[in-house]
């Protein structure tokens, strides 16, 4: 009788003892879904509040680029090389910075990585455009010039390939 009695008793605390860990989990799990629920929405906000900033930021530029256009024709009539390149290097500026607003859009990930793969081919493009031609500086311009080659073949090959899925698909 007594040992019925224990046996009783260790099942009441093992349930017992189950229970509270089984309260404890599930209580573990509601808190993690809620917080990351939280958290989320705070990155959602902070996301979109950084697309604003940058789409402001996007509307300077090109208002300072027109600006500059303007001025630059209007003091000189034809434009010289100098100020030609000094603006396409401002119009490529702002080709970095609206590839970088677009990709904020992007939710699948392929998509995103090829938006970058095509931002860093108009960086490449763009130092190539700045780097002063000196002897000194081949080496560079080459390595620069073949890996700008290399990312647009890589941009063409994804585009092809996306297109094929496409038409596969249908």
């Amino acid at each position: 009788m007594s040992e019925e009695i224990e046996n009783i008793a260790t099942k009441k605390d093992k349930n017992l003892f189950e229970r509270f860990f089984s309260n404890i989990t599930n209580f573990d799990r509601f808190l993690d879904q809620k917080i990351d629920f939280v958290l989320l929405k705070i990155i959602n906000i902070l996301r979109y509040a950084f697309i604003i900033v940058m789409i402001m930021y996007l509307a300077v530029c090109l208002m300072s680029l027109s600006h500059k256009v303007i001025a630059m024709t209007i003091n000189q009539g034809v434009l010289d090389f100098d100020s030609i390149k000094n603006i396409l290097t401002d119009g490529l500026f702002i080709l970095i910075i609206l590839a970088i607003v677009k990709s904020f859009f992007i939710k699948h990930s392929f998509d995103y990585a090829i938006t970058f793969l095509e931002i860093a081919f108009v960086v490449l493009v763009r130092k190539l455009i700045l780097l002063q031609t000196e002897p000194s500086e081949t080496f560079l311009l080459l390595v620069l010039g073949f890996t700008s080659a290399l990312f647009f073949v890589l941009i063409i090959y994804v585009h092809q390939y996306i297109k094929k899925e496409k038409v596969e698909n249908k």
